[in-house]
């Protein structure tokens, strides 16, 4: 039974012209004079895949009929299949080569709990059959990655396979051009050829094409869209050379895609994959049955410092996930960045799945996100941009060319750099690292599990300030100094700033008058914070003190203003303020302090 509940009746209508004159009443207050004319282009704000998110999306805004589709209907960005009433699949990830016990404990422990999938990431082939050997493959869908080892991996699954049949959701998960683009090689789907014709013939998937290795190399979203879907498309090009049914090719392939913790734009992206495939299929004239999506949570996005937090950031990509159409999700424990998972983490990325499909009953839903005008429109915008560049790759030669020559190596490292340079200034801020960072939590990284390279590189986006923590711990605990100017009044807030600045690269602050007597020979970095108007008649006199008592690098927590020359005059070093590169100030004062 399908209940429809009209709440948008009961507020009354506002208009457009409306909103821009309360907005811009408000900004007003803060900005000066704004007319209602120019709101919507002062707040909106740009992305990395050329079109800007603008701060109201109205019914006017909506560019495509097919929002208004069915669930399984139109473009299929409302979802691959009709809505039953059912839920996702929770997919858990097992390492299998640690060891029997360990491979057999941690299979037991997922399947006692529910776990409706696997994903099987083998790291010895070798250990592959006693893992195998313990799983119903006629109930329990099985997808495997076997990287250098993927066709030995498909083989031992293949012979794994009940006999009478029956067997369904299972993919050998070969990836060819994924494969190619993590380790550099060369592109080479005829050579899985064989294993998926024995996969077409046993009624399972040979392919799962994986956006992970583009999205760890620093894809935006409209790259990882065009990437993954360009993958898929080489795949289906090639079977069909083959002589594979179109219907049968487009059958035989799956997708994984990755979800973060940017909720809309991951619920958006899953959607537009699924546009973008289905509009392939139809130009192809081949039957569009949906595509099979397969989300996994961000590696990318967890921290190895404070990696609490990334069990915040789990459970708003599995919400993600599951509102954006995904059949299956796994979530990455949040301990991978420091190493292998434990149980606990284990337990915790199942049980986040449990708790927003048994307690929130997401599932119950056909795409929750389906008529919110920013989340259809972003669709859409996603959709188009990804559009363009997977024709431009193809007018290009295709992916596996574009690999070759290094073309996506290149436009990939300038969108990470881009993306870098906002993390360094914390506009895109990372809790518990970038931001509030906790100092008292010891939590250095082990050595985490990374997947086999020599390709495309694989970036975390804490990497760079938690470099700076790691070299902090090896010096034991460097400090700063922060010298007040003025009362605690007006310089509280700016202390606070500087000390959580500080903390970001594992460097402690202690706080004293800028006229006390100290010795900064041993800590040669100080700081100097207090409100505007103390700075006009102190810093002068504050810096020559601690020049005198042996400072090397003096900062001052405040934007400079029309003081620079001034301060600069003084013997002042630098500032530091909101969207102040904030890698640059810590790998300079950690150089100051004799941290190598």
């Amino acid at each position: 039974m399908t209940d429809t509940l009209p709440l948008a009746q009961d507020f009354p209508s506002v208009s457009r012209e409306d909103w821009r004159q309360l907005a811009a009443a408000a900004l007003t207050r803060s900005r000066g004079q704004v007319s209602p004319d120019d709101v919507e282009q002062l707040l909106a704000v740009g992305t990395p895949d050329g079109f800007d998110l603008r701060p109201l999306y109205t019914a006017a805004d909506i560019t495509s009929d097919a929002a208004n589709s069915a669930p399984a209907a139109g473009d299929r960005r409302r979802g691959a299949s009709p809505a039953t009433g059912g839920a996702w699949s929770i997919r858990e990830r097992l390492w299998v080569g640690g060891g029997p016990e360990q491979d057999l404990n941690a299979l037991s422990d997922a399947l006692a709990n529910d776990v409706a999938s696997l994903w099987l990431t083998v790291v010895d082939p070798v250990a592959l059959p006693d893992v195998l050997a313990q799983i119903n493959l006629a109930e329990v869908p099985v997808v495997i990655e076997g990287f250098g080892a993927a066709r030995q991996c498909a083989s031992i699954l293949l012979a794994g396979l009940p006999a009478a049949g029956g067997a369904t959701g299972i993919s050998l998960g070969l990836d060819p051009v994924g494969w190619a683009a993590a380790t550099g090689g060369g592109v080479d789907i005829a050579a899985d050829l064989p294993l998926a014709e024995s996969a077409r013939d046993q009624g399972i998937r040979a392919f799962t094409i994986d956006s992970s290795i583009f999205h760890e190399a620093g894809a935006s979203a409209t790259q990882e869209l065009a990437l993954t879907t360009a993958a898929g498309l080489a795949v289906l090009r090639e079977l069909e050379s083959r002589g594979w049914e179109p219907a049968d090719a487009a059958a035989a392939i799956e997708f994984r895609w990755v979800v973060t913790d940017e909720q809309f734009p991951s619920i958006a992206k899953l959607r537009a994959a699924r546009l973008l495939w289905s509009r392939i299929l139809r130009l192809a004239e081949i039957t569009d049955t949906g595509q099979r999506q397969h989300a996994v949570s961000s590696v990318a996005m967890l921290s190895a410092r404070d990696p609490w937090v990334n069990l915040i950031r789990n459970c708003v990509a599995a919400f993600a996930g599951a509102v954006g159409g995904a059949e299956s999700v796994t979530l990455e424990p949040h301990t991978l960045a420091l190493g292998t998972a434990d149980d606990f983490a284990q337990r915790m990325s199942r049980n986040t799945q449990h708790l927003l499909l048994g307690e929130s009953n997401i599932g119950f839903v056909a795409d929750p996100a389906g008529g919110s005008y920013f989340v259809e429109q972003l669709t859409s915008d996603l959709s188009e941009s990804a559009w363009q560049q997977l024709q431009s790759l193809d007018e290009a030669g295709g992916i596996a060319k574009s690999l070759q020559s290094g073309v996506i190596a290149d436009e990939l490292s300038e969108t990470w750099h881009e993306r870098s340079e906002r993390i360094a200034t914390r506009q895109e801020a990372i809790t518990g690292v970038s931001e509030f960072p906790d100092r008292m939590r010891e939590t250095k990284s082990q050595q985490p599990w990374t997947r086999p390279g020599g390709g495309l590189p694989q970036h975390r986006i804490a990497e760079s300030f938690e470099g700076l923590r790691d070299r902090a711990d090896n010096a034991g605990d460097p400090q700063v100094t922060l010298l007040t100017i003025g009362s605690l009044a007006n310089y509280g807030a700016r202390e606070a700033f500087a000390a959580n600045l500080f903390a970001a690269g594992g460097i402690s602050s202690t706080t004293m008058a800028a006229d006390s007597a100290a010795d900064f020979s041993v800590s040669p970095v100080v700081c100097l914070v207090g409100a505007d108007p103390d700075y006009a008649t102190g810093v002068a006199a504050a810096v020559r003190r601690a020049r005198e008592s042996g400072a090397q690098q003096i900062w001052l927590a405040g934007k400079p203003g029309d003081r620079r020359e001034t301060d600069l005059a003084a013997g002042l070093d630098g500032y530091i303020f909101q969207g102040c590169d904030a890698v640059a100030v810590l790998e300079e004062s950690l150089s100051k302090l004799g941290v190598a």
